[in-house]
């Protein structure tokens, strides 16, 4: 039996590029908000987006978008999309939708997380250091709990 017959494919996933897709930073009650003591209230949103772009390269895409307010009025609201284009080969059917949800936005996030933090610093704020992601988990809890 020759052995070029029996070997298997492994599969592959290659990093093709990691890039900032959108970034949105609004801050509508400057410079007045600069004067409040007050602590803000921050609130979080995030999603995981997928493309298929070909039969081998796919988008994987982290959305996070911050609200801060002080009372009731805005400090800042700020949207960012971190993107990567990977590349797969010979991956199951089954696998496929795991990888490109939990596996490379766990590859995306922390570029995000660097992006968010150094602009909402240069915008004149302290910086929001978000909290690392159990993308797994955010994975599930979202299959489980259609929207």
């Amino acid at each position: 039996m020759p052995e070029e017959n029996s070997k298997i494919e492994q599969p592959i996933l290659k990093i093709q590029r990691i890039y900032l897709k959108d970034l949105s930073f609004e801050q509508p009650n400057s410079p007045a908000i600069f004067l409040e003591r007050e602590l803000p209230e921050v609130g979080i949103t995030i999603d995981v987006g997928v493309e298929k772009l070909t039969n081998e390269f796919f988008e994987s895409t982290v959305t996070v978008i911050v609200t801060s307010k002080i009372k009731d009025q805005v400090a800042f609201l700020i949207e960012v999309k971190q993107a990567g284009i990977f590349e797969l080969h010979n991956i199951p059917i089954e696998q496929l939708e795991s990888l490109l949800r939990i596996h490379c936005p766990s590859i995306v996030y922390p570029y995000l997380r660097a992006n968010l933090a150094d602009v909402v610093t240069r915008a004149g704020f302290s910086p929001i250091h978000l909290a690392e992601i159990n993308f797994e988990e955010l994975h599930e809890s979202r299959s489980t709990n259609p929207v």
